[in-house]
């Protein structure tokens, strides 16, 4: 497929900027962008990067365009970003799936109950009292056990487990292989045996959450393990029982979460983060990746390290720990000369002691 530039502004409601129309057969990031792609600049930076670059045009803002004063073919958007994806859309079109109803392949029971306009693909196995509202999908291999209650719009892709009594909201996005209602990592310890705590809690989502690929969520101890309207989970989290998440929180890969923390609304924790159990997070909280957090945290704190401190005195001892090895040198020069001047301070002892001696003896 090959476009016009113009064709390209005239679908995203741009402006075209060129001397001539050239011909569009791809639209790439500017690393990767050849001689007859289009890409994208947001920033002074980024069109310095497109100027040296092989891509043809770029998508770009008015006043970065003014500020860069360059001559190459050039659309200009007020959103940039945006009307790129667009653009690439057109040569890289999004699969569109056309499946309808419910697959003759799935195994449903009797007792589930699902809206009329629900999708259910073959392998899928809803077991009994399960409740699917309208417009959700359920893809291949797909486990949900008894009482789960999903709600309106959501996707649920292949190989998730929902385990009995999870409640999952509307227009949520669970992606492969997550499993939700696992039962929580809790045991009480007897006669030299480890045996499992109560399970008889539950999973519960809320509206326009997003589960990443192989993300585990415990199960509450006996209530639920909830997570809040709006969070976005990334791929291969784990959460243990008991946690109550806030909304609109922002977890990325490979956090882990202990048993029965709870976070405030808007909070961010980077990769590889961990949290001890029984600890409270507040709202507009940051967690730098690899932290490892053993205490409570108020509201708005930027922590980071390990163990985790205010991401400030974090940074002041990491700066102080890459001057180690000169201080260390200067520790050793120093341990010598104090040294030798205790070695110079006994040997003066020694003279006046023999001094006064002679003048005694005298």
């Amino acid at each position: 497929m090959t476009k016009r530039l113009s064709e390209l502004a005239k679908l995203v409601n741009g402006t075209l900027v060129c001397k001539d129309d050239p011909v569009i057969s791809g639209a790439a990031s500017i690393s990767r962008a050849g001689d007859s792609d289009v890409t994208f600049a947001t920033s002074t930076a980024s069109l310095q990067q497109f100027m040296d670059s092989n891509a043809m045009a770029v998508v770009t803002s008015e006043p970065l365009l003014r500020e860069a004063g360059f001559t190459k073919p050039a659309i200009v958007a007020e959103d940039p970003e945006a009307a790129f994806v667009v653009i690439a859309e057109t040569f890289k079109p999004p699969i569109r799936r056309d499946a309808r109803g419910i697959s003759e392949r799935a195994t449903i029971s009797p007792t589930a109950e699902l809206a009329e306009n629900v999708v259910v693909y073959p392998g899928a196995v809803i077991m009994g009292g399960v409740k699917i509202a309208s417009g959700s999908v359920i893809y291949s291999n797909v486990t949900i056990l008894e009482n789960c209650q999903i709600g309106c719009d959501t996707q649920i892709f292949p190989g998730v487990t929902l385990y009995e009594n999870t409640f999952v909201g509307d227009r949520c996005t669970i992606h492969a292989g997550a499993v939700l209602g696992a039962y929580g990592f809790g045991y009480k310890s007897a006669s030299g045996q480890h045996q499992l705590s109560a399970q008889l809690g539950n999973v519960l989502l809320g509206d326009d959450v997003e589960i990443g690929a192989n993300t585990t969520i415990d199960r509450g101890t006996y209530d639920s393990t909830t997570i809040g309207d709006g969070t976005k989970i990334d791929n291969l989290v784990m959460i243990g029982h008991n946690c109550q998440i806030g909304r609109n929180n922002l977890l990325c890969s490979q956090v882990g979460i202990a048993g029965s923390c709870t976070t405030g609304d808007n909070t961010v924790m980077g990769g590889q983060v961990g949290l001890g159990d029984h600890l409270d997070v507040g709202s507009n909280v940051s967690i730098g990746a690899k932290s490892g957090l053993m205490q409570d945290v108020p509201n708005g704190k930027h922590m980071f390290g390990i163990p985790a401190r205010p991401a400030r005195e974090t940074m002041q001892i990491l700066a102080h720990q890459s001057k180690l090895p000169a201080m260390r040198k200067e520790f050793r020069a120093l341990t010598t000369q104090v040294e030798e001047l205790q070695e110079s301070v006994r040997g003066l002892t020694v003279d006046r002691i023999g001094s006064l001696s002679k003048k005694s003896a005298a």
